[in-house]
């Protein structure tokens, strides 16, 4: 049966739907595991930035459905317009949480992340993977997107240890064990003054580089 839609036309409405079909099915599994670590209205309004001109517009333009649309725009035009609109408007996203050093050249520091925004990172990884990979999601997935970049991100030490614990648990135990723990994390404090230590975490054996 012909549909009297171009090409054009067709593409347009396969990466609009494609891409607020993703979106929708993130917010959705960041929910659930929001809610199981206690951090309700955090699952609730999640991303809610990708709804804006800024981020959707693009989003749908670079939509592939296999990753990011900010890889595509990248390649594209040498930077994400919507990545950069993005980060700074979502507390769970590392790259949010950079200052500069008072006296020291204007160097750009990561700052500590308050506790609350790990649970919430640790619900966007993990909802991430299970709506780009699919059938192909495992409990390793999370651990497996992050490994091959974390000796270069630009995240605060005692964030990190946190954070690598988090998705270790999550590899070997699974997402139920790692929501429960940092539910059980979150009773110590959702603010930033904490250390791993203070958590009772030590850095991975896999700490170490190499």
């Amino acid at each position: 049966m012909e549909t009297g839609l171009s090409d054009n036309k067709k593409s347009l409405l396969f990466r609009f739907f494609g891409h607020l079909h993703t979106v929708l099915k993130h917010k959705h599994y960041v929910r659930k595991a929001c809610f199981k670590m206690g951090i309700y209205r955090q699952g609730i309004f999640h991303d809610m930035s990708k709804f804006c001109p800024a981020e959707f517009i693009p989003s749908v333009r670079y939509y592939d459905g296999t990753h990011s649309p900010t890889i595509e725009e990248r390649k594209a035009k040498g930077y994400s317009s919507c990545w950069i609109h993005h980060k700074g408007r979502n507390k769970h996203h590392y790259e949010y949480w950079t200052d500069y050093q008072v006296q020291k050249s204007a160097q750009l520091f990561p700052c500590r992340i308050p506790l609350r925004y790990v649970a919430e990172m640790l619900a966007d990884r993990y909802a991430a993977c299970v709506a780009y990979q699919g059938k192909n999601y495992t409990q390793a997935s999370a651990w497996e997107y992050y490994e091959p970049s974390r000796f270069q991100i630009a995240i605060e030490t005692e964030t990190k240890i946190v954070l690598e614990e988090l998705l270790l648990r999550m590899m070997n135990d699974g997402e139920e064990a790692a929501f429960s723990y940092m539910k059980s994390l979150l009773k110590i404090t959702k603010g930033s003054d904490y250390t791993a230590e203070s958590l009772g975490i030590v850095a991975p054996k896999c700490w170490e580089k190499g």
